[in-house]
């Protein structure tokens, strides 16, 4: 799994919350006394490789609709390659998975995954990302991050979510399996990451590596002359969220240019860096898609009824 990261033992704070070293606190929540030795391997190198959890049946069925889903143009505006450096200019991404397709279902709701998160994370947690990451050949390493990093916070930080991968071909050292620093999430905010404290999450398709938010990974070089495919799956605390959505609550019916442009952010229809995208996309564009494919449907059901009120 890993070599031995620093000695760690979870301290006990206050309100029953959980100190791990200098970097993560969290609260723990219910524990199935069958996940303990995934816990204690989360809770000491803060991450743990799920071998084999998914059946081959859905790993073929996942790749197949992402090759159908690349040839469409409602797939995305990185299915043909990243924007940046960051997202990857040679890897590839479709947003919005479970928008697309129902090969995606399952995925983000498996039972071991489910009770490491009702562990890790509190009552009535949320997926907050969840799209497919292709790394074609001659893809670069990834800027070595934390999936919290846009959370101005200092370390020993609250966790705020939960990172994984799920593998749609083998992860090999060549290919771009995803790295990570053992122990990284017991640092404080002086310690800084090194490639050399890298670990490659070698596993075969139909795994999943699954870390904390404050662990320091990225992903790999692939040096081969066949792309890796994955999924990533990205949970979040009930509470990182609006009281009221306001996006939702805006009727489609309305106009959006009559909205004050500063109310429009309040509302949601903003990003914080890239946090807060509809499909990829700014939320004003993403809602008004969606209207758009709303009327064409309600078009088609209007041609269908007409053609069966005929017959």
């Amino acid at each position: 799994m890993a070599p031995p990261a620093q000695a760690n033992d979870p301290t006990q704070t206050s309100r029953g919350r959980v100190q791990l070293g200098k970097g993560t606190t969290f609260l723990p929540g219910k524990k199935d006394p069958l996940i303990q030795p995934l816990i204690d391997h989360v809770l000491e190198h803060g991450y743990v490789i799920l071998p084999n959890i998914y059946t081959r049946e859905q790993v073929d069925m996942a790749n197949a609709e992402l090759a159908r889903l690349e040839t469409l143009q409602s797939a995305g505006p990185a299915a043909q390659g990243g924007r940046n450096s960051f997202e990857g200019l040679n890897t590839k991404r479709i947003y919005a998975l479970v928008d697309k397709s129902t090969a995606f279902y399952d995925f983000p709701i498996h039972d071991t995954v489910w009770k490491l998160n009702e562990y890790f994370l509190q009552p009535h947690f949320l997926m907050t990302s969840y799209h497919s990451v292709v790394i074609e050949p001659g893809e670069k390493e990834q800027l070595i991050h934390t999936d919290d990093g846009l959370i101005p916070l200092p370390r020993p930080r609250p966790l705020m979510g939960i990172g994984t991968m799920v593998a749609l071909d083998d992860f090999t050292a060549e290919n771009g399996a995803t790295t990570l620093i053992p122990g990284s999430h017991l640092w404080d905010d002086e310690r800084k990451p090194t490639r050399e404290e890298m670990v490659k999450a070698i596993m075969p398709a139909g795994s999943m590596v699954y870390f904390l938010n404050t662990v320091w990974h990225s992903g790999g070089a692939n040096i081969q002359n066949t792309r890796r495919r994955s999924l990533t799956v990205q949970y979040c605390q009930p509470w990182i969220r609006a009281t009221e959505n306001m996006t939702i609550s805006m009727g489609w019916d309305n106009d959006l240019d009559q909205v004050p442009k500063r109310l429009l952010s309040l509302m949601g229809f903003s990003t914080h860096e890239f946090m807060g995208h509809i499909d990829g996309r700014a939320p004003r564009t993403g809602v008004e898609m969606r209207k758009k494919r709303l009327v064409e449907w309600a078009k088609g059901q209007e041609i269908s009824n007409t053609g069966n009120s005929k017959l």
